[in-house]
């Protein structure tokens, strides 16, 4: 599960076309929720209810009320309590993918994953770029240890929503333990571009750095082997384009390019990796790759090199 508290009040509360009477309940029922929030924050969360009841009483169109209600009872461990009120809410109008999320997550705390399995295939119908939603069915298969179940939401959830990070992280997890670690690579180091200075950034960090290490064999620096990837899998529609031109997997274009970054490195530590994956960028685009093979993350590394190469050269002492 995992569940994210987005909702504000300040963007989710507005009102047009309310006659005084209502203007006035609907601002009571702001500010009672806004208290609510205040008091959930504080772990309060039986007072929390009592305020968030009045709110839904004076404003029972607003479903926020009701879901941050089911909330309370998911803190509770009331989770039937929490899954009665979100049944109500994914049934109005105007609600957003989170009150899908809060059923399904509600129903596993619960201990029925196939009735939230079900809760979040029925709000992908409704948002299918839902990137949380593609998550927490991964997750629920993850749970399970079902990596192969697991893994297809990961990517499925990156595509819908690329900006999303928790699908980069859970794909690196399971990539970066497998035999197709490549992959991991790449989502681990878009994960870290999206999410920075988290916990969840250090782990990605170690577990990049972990299978370098795995990965990258040195005999010596004339004797040397890269093993991130053992199935290549060629589509026959990709291999040529309109020309006829012979178009190389990307498996087999990355470790050929990795072997060539290591010229001269005799260990891998943080210092040769830096050194490493700055030539990696310039053999690639050297060697035009990205033409076939275009890929975010080292567009993005391509464009921060040249930005740190037009800057300004600064001399300071801390």
């Amino acid at each position: 599960m995992c569940t994210i508290k987005v909702f504000t009040f300040s963007l989710l509360f507005s009102f047009s076309c309310y006659n005084v009477a209502a203007q006035s309940d609907a601002a009571k029922a702001k500010e009672l929720g806004m208290a609510a929030i205040k008091l959930e924050d504080e772990g309060k969360a039986d007072d929390a209810l009592e305020l968030l009841a009045k709110a839904k009483a004076l404003d029972p169109s607003n479903y926020v009320y009701s879901y941050e209600m089911a909330y309370c009872y998911k803190v509770k461990k009331e989770y039937k309590q929490g899954i009665a009120i979100m049944q109500n809410v994914v049934k109005m109008s105007g609600i957003r993918e989170e009150c899908y999320q809060m059923l399904g997550n509600l129903y596993d705390m619960d201990g029925d994953s196939s009735r939230a399995l079900k809760t979040y295939a029925e709000g992908l119908k409704v948002f299918p770029n839902a990137g949380q939603l593609y998550l927490e069915t991964g997750n629920v298969y993850f749970g399970y240890e079902e990596y192969n179940k697991a893994l297809p939401f990961y990517e499925k959830g990156i595509e819908a929503d690329p900006t999303f990070s928790s699908n980069y992280y859970r794909a690196t997890q399971i990539y970066t333990a497998s035999s197709e670690a490549i992959w991991g690579m790449i989502y681990g180091e878009i994960f870290m571009n999206l999410e920075r200075n988290s916990d969840r950034t250090a782990n990605v960090s170690k577990w990049l750095y972990d299978t370098y290490k795995a990965n990258i064999e040195i005999h010596s620096k004339d004797s040397m082997g890269v093993h991130f990837s053992k199935n290549i899998i060629v589509n026959v529609d990709d291999i040529t384009d309109k020309h006829h031109k012979f178009k190389l997997p990307f498996n087999m274009i990355y470790e050929p390019v990795m072997l060539m970054s290591l010229i001269l490195t005799d260990s891998i530590n943080t210092e040769t990796l830096c050194s490493m994956r700055k030539k990696f960028i310039e053999i690639y685009f050297e060697k035009n790759y990205d033409t076939d093979h275009p890929n975010v993350l080292f567009s993005y590394q391509k464009s921060i090199e040249k930005q740190v190469l037009l800057m300004p050269i600064t001399i300071g002492f801390l």
